[in-house]
């Protein structure tokens, strides 16, 4: 009998999994909660397939697993899994790319249009001692939806679920993406720029929907900011360090930047040195007020999410350790 290794015990029980298995593999669950580090070696050991949703997966913890065949990802993004020390070890690399579609593209449009209503600057500035006025704050944050440009950045299945509801709202949807062969702006009747620079130059809203890679790490920084038209938002719930911190603080500082809405930054949690941006946030500083919105990577849940998140990775693994099947299989990666 095969064994999958679930190293977060992220589950009381196994009654979705056991009918999917069928009695041709079982699950053994660890503690682990930092890294798979945790793990002991006895358990490690007995790993055909490793199912993982927080940690990490790097080269120096995969040789803790002589019989490893299979990592799933339970999840959207992989870049935590080291794919090219899986490649060298003939090991298939999965994730779930249909999970969280429907809430990570709500959120996102929530961000954005929490921003451009000024929901979160009343609301900050109503309960302040003493509160605003009553009544409403001149500020380039708010903008009629129908009067703006709507900017994806990467149009895969979170991002054209975003593109389909800004286009819903009013937006002017534009979109970039270099991957995406021609005909996807014409199906979804939404408009293609040319370059992330083109995009850059339109976008009242920008909304990061990339993956992070070798590629996309960094791609917004303080060049691709500064083409933003003046008063623009910024909303990022695909990966932190696809967006420079450092250079999205010094725009909402000059005021290019109207607002910002971060789901996620470039080390989860923060740690010491936290980022002057986040620090300004938590400090509450006034030049800051309504302006930018954090919440800690939690876009992608609800309860339905996460039933949905157990559900496909166990059909996941299923398909591939026990099928041969290429269900969600991740292309190698080389050196």
């Amino acid at each position: 009998m095969l064994t999958i290794v679930e190293p977060e015990g992220l589950y009381p029980d196994q009654l979705i999994e056991e009918p999917v298995l069928a009695g041709a593999a079982r699950i053994l669950r660890g503690q682990a909660r930092a890294s798979l580090a945790e793990l002991p070696d006895t358990l490690c050991a007995q790993a055909d397939a490793l199912m993982t949703l927080r940690l990490a997966v790097p080269a120096e913890q995969l040789e803790r697993f002589p019989k490893l065949r299979v990592v799933l990802r339970m999840g959207v993004g992989y870049d935590r899994v080291d794919r090219a020390a899986c490649a060298r070890r003939g090991i298939t690399v999965c994730n779930i790319p249909d999970y969280g579609t429907e809430e990570v593209a709500d959120h996102a449009m929530a961000l954005a249009l929490g921003l451009r209503r000024g929901l979160f600057l009343h609301h900050e500035t109503q309960r302040a001692d003493p509160p605003a006025a009553w009544g409403v704050i001149d500020t380039p944050l708010v903008r009629r939806m129908s009067a703006q440009r709507f900017a994806v950045l990467g149009l895969g299945r979170i991002g054209t679920a975003v593109a389909l509801r800004a286009k819903a709202f009013g937006f002017d949807v534009v979109f970039f993406d270099p991957a995406l062969p021609n005909g996807a702006d014409r199906a979804l009747g939404i408009r293609r720029a040319p370059s992330l620079a083109a995009l850059m130059a339109q976008a009242d809203v920008l909304s990061i929907h990339a993956p992070l890679t070798a590629a996309t790490r960094g791609l917004v920084g303080t060049a691709e900011l500064a083409l933003l038209p003046a008063g623009a938002v910024v909303v990022n719930t695909a990966r932190g360090p696809i967006l420079d911190l450092d250079a999205l603080e010094a725009g909402l500082r000059s005021g290019h930047i109207a607002g910002a809405g971060l789901d996620v930054i470039p080390v989860e949690p923060p740690v010491e040195p936290v980022p002057n941006l986040l620090r300004a946030y938590r400090a509450r500083e006034p030049w800051l007020q309504g302006r930018l919105v954090v919440t800690p990577h939690s876009a992608f849940h609800t309860p339905e999410a996460w039933d949905d998140i157990r559900l496909k990775g166990i059909e996941t693994m299923r398909d591939v350790l026990l099928l041969g099947l290429r269900t969600n299989v991740i292309p190698p990666q080389s050196d």
